[in-house]
């Protein structure tokens, strides 16, 4: 992931409702729109919640239920179903990703090969299931919402004591309220983590819960290697995540202001671009001639001035230039050669 392009995930997330064909669908547009990824969310409802978990406030917005195990029943996809979903992914070329949040759900995705295992921002103190992830030597992505440096840090450790992990740890600054307002995305944080942990070799990255493009954006400019958004078909849909989704026109935009402000970065050198060299000449200065000059004449702010284009001696050399005389003679407006 390090080049000038900033990695964009479609977080699908429980937005199919519990349909294989609406995942697909959603996998499909998203393809089109140029994601890099797309990502599920990978549970079995009854490992991941107790019978009488009440929902979270978000969840309440828009949903029937009362309590989380229901909810997550509604929206619980089999392993049959992800492994036909990665499948498709492949066929299509658009990379594959889920969250597990339970030790059977990561068993089974890691059968599936995938190139990235994403923790969700829920589980990152689930040490014995970052451990066991940890096992399977596979890129990481961990999503910091709700978490502390200290508590990042535990995580990322898990990684890193692990000598037969080798591969490289992406760390996403994330803030997770459903949608989440300016004042609360702190996105100089995203630099915290990066200064405070560059001794574990991680990238950094941004989970955006905001209803908008400008702190993606933003976050693109401080360096972010990877950006995840929220992906629905419908924003009126009846769900926990669609409120604070991106429909598909939304989510083109999206991608084309991530993409416009990769490309807007650049280089990192000062450099003189092809179009400004066709114009440099042009719009630069030379030492010309204010009036007619006599061979043998002085030159002197009486008789030379600067004047575009830049065909003749640079307005570098004036001081070196007044006083001494003239080799030619020279019309007004001449480029003087001496």
């Amino acid at each position: 992931m390090k080049n000038n392009k900033t990695k964009i995930i479609a977080e699908i997330g429980v937005n199919h409702n519990g349909d294989i064909n609406r995942a697909i669908n959603l996998i499909n547009i998203a393809a089109s729109l140029g994601e890099d990824f797309v990502k599920f969310q990978t549970f079995i409802a009854a490992k991941l919640v107790t019978r009488n978990a009440n929902l979270t406030p978000y969840q309440k917005k828009n949903t029937k239920t009362n309590k989380q195990l229901n909810l997550l029943k509604k929206y619980e996809l089999s392993f049959n179903e992800f492994s036909y979903l990665k499948k498709y992914c492949d066929k299509i070329n658009i990379n594959f990703l889920s969250s597990a949040f339970d030790f059977k759900s990561a068993l089974f995705l890691n059968k599936l090969k995938l190139k990235y295992f994403k923790i969700p921002s829920g589980e990152i103190t689930n040490l014995p299931l970052l451990s066991l992830i940890s096992s399977f030597n596979r890129n990481v992505i961990i999503s910091t919402g709700m978490a502390t440096m200290k508590e990042i840090e535990e995580a990322i450790k898990i990684f890193r004591k692990n000598k037969k992990f080798k591969k490289k740890i992406i760390v996403l600054h994330c803030t997770s309220s459903y949608p989440t307002d300016y004042k609360n995305v702190n996105l100089n944080t995203m630099l915290t983590i990066k200064e405070a942990f560059k001794k574990y070799d991680i990238e950094i990255g941004f989970s955006d819960h905001t209803n908008s493009n400008e702190s993606a954006i933003a976050a693109t400019a401080f360096g972010a290697t990877l950006i995840e958004k929220h992906f629905t078909l419908d924003n009126n849909l009846s769900g926990p995540d669609h409120l604070s989704s991106l429909n598909p026109k939304d989510f083109g935009k999206f991608i084309t202001s991530i993409r416009n402000t990769s490309l807007l970065l650049g280089s990192k050198n000062k450099i003189i671009t092809m179009s400004e060299k066709e114009n440099l000449l042009l719009v630069r200065k030379s030492i010309v001639a204010s009036k007619k000059i006599l061979k043998g004449e002085r030159f002197s702010i009486n008789n030379i001035t600067l004047k575009r284009p830049a065909f003749g001696l640079s307005p570098k050399y004036w001081n070196k230039l007044i006083g001494k005389k003239s080799k030619k003679n020279y019309k007004e407006d001449e480029f003087i050669k001496e």
